[in-house]
């Protein structure tokens, strides 16, 4: 079983990585594929993630999920809450019964910063620029923001403006920030893990927030 790290966060709160090495027929004996992927690696990335919800939660509905027009999934009792990410050959998931939640894996890449100017406000290269590993600390950020823009879940977001880091701790593996949306600012803690080639990032806040 290629289970590559899990986290148990709290007695309500679990997160999961897979290491996709399994052939798609693996995980369709449990989980059924969307129609609407076509594409081979996607749909074994789209399973496997799929997998892990009843694996962090055996009760999971995962038959019950929906799809919201900013393509996030989503329970409609909201039974439990929970994101996925996929990147490469792994497969990332995290679920909660009460708390909302935003996850991201990627594998820490050149081309992340390249992208950098696209994603990153002008004060948050002050990380960047004292932050060690250019590419790691770069990664670090990408993953941040888009585990917020999971969490959030309504589509619509700014990266550079609305979703800013404010700091970074590498002694608690903690990112603080800030969701900026109108008048709305609201502090969020981010966790973070470098895992081998992967950069993990999550977050959880109450789930009326």
């Amino acid at each position: 079983m290629p289970l590559f790290y899990q986290q148990n966060i709290n007695e309500n709160t679990r997160l999961a990585i897979w290491q996709i090495t399994e052939p798609l027929d693996f995980f369709l004996k449990e989980i059924p594929v969307q129609h609407k992927v076509t594409h081979k690696h996607k749909q074994l990335q789209h399973a496997a993630g799929r997998y892990l919800l009843p694996f962090l939660f055996d009760d999971f509905p995962y038959d019950e999920i929906l799809i919201a027009d900013t393509r996030k999934p989503y329970l409609p009792d909201e039974q439990y809450h929970f994101s996925i990410s996929h990147c490469g050959n792994y497969a990332a998931a995290i679920v909660s019964r009460y708390e909302r939640v935003g996850i991201d894996i990627e594998m820490p890449q050149e081309k992340i910063v390249n992208i950098s100017t696209k994603f990153m406000h002008p004060d948050e290269f002050l990380f960047v620029r004292y932050g060690g590993d250019l590419i790691a600390t770069t990664t670090l950020l990408w993953s941040a923001k888009e585990a917020m823009y999971k969490w959030w879940g309504m589509g619509k977001i700014d990266f550079k403006e609305m979703l800013r880091i404010e700091s970074t701790d590498s002694i608690t593996q903690t990112l603080h920030a800030n969701f900026q949306n109108l008048d709305i600012t609201q502090p969020l803690l981010l966790h973070y893990r470098f895992l081998q080639q992967l950069c993990l990032v999550w977050l959880t806040t109450p789930a009326l927030q």
